[in-house]
């Protein structure tokens, strides 16, 4: 499993996600809801890793506000290779320099990142399902059609490795 820096959106935001995600279970589509105990909450990774020290990463971004207060305009659904569904926030200029910001510093500190989240090769997004059903996969679109455009701000953070059941707020 993988670590990530999570980035956590507004509550009405969030809200509308999680009626997604429930719409995508209706249709027979296994949503981020259901995976790893229900653990997941809707956001954005900045970074990934295979694993994160919490004391580590902590050192790297002090004086850094990670959840800094962005806003999101959602405008597109997305498919990565492996039949992952997702919404896509419009990389404005300030998303991608916070992006970066973030990932020189753990960078800076050694912390080994996962290729596809590092600055030029990242795609913003928020994740809907990992794995989507080929017959499925225009419903699934539909559905997130019916919910974009959908603004958002980032409201808070944190370093989590669900599959270890870690969730370290950051600031």
């Amino acid at each position: 499993m993988v670590a990530a820096l999570e980035l956590y959106l507004d509550r009405d935001a969030t809200r509308r996600i999680r009626v997604l995600w429930d719409a995508l279970e209706a249709e027979g589509v296994q949503s981020m809801r259901s995976l790893l105990e229900q653990r997941h909450r809707p956001h954005l990774s900045l970074a990934v890793a295979p694993s994160f020290d919490p004391e580590q990463v902590a050192a790297a971004l002090h004086g850094t506000v990670v959840a800094a207060p962005l806003r999101l305009d959602f405008q597109h659904a997305g498919q990565f290779v492996g039949r992952v569904l997702w919404l896509g926030p419009t990389p404005t200029p300030e998303l991608l320099a916070h992006h970066r910001l973030v990932h020189d510093r753990l960078a800076a500190a050694g912390i080994n990142l996962v290729e596809h989240y590092q600055p030029g090769r990242w795609v913003p997004h928020c994740t809907l399902s990992m794995r989507v059903p080929n017959a499925l996969m225009a419903a699934a679109v539909r559905r997130c059609l019916e919910v974009l455009p959908l603004a958002a701000t980032v409201v808070g953070a944190a370093l989590t490795d669900h599959a270890r059941g870690i969730a370290h707020p950051l600031p």
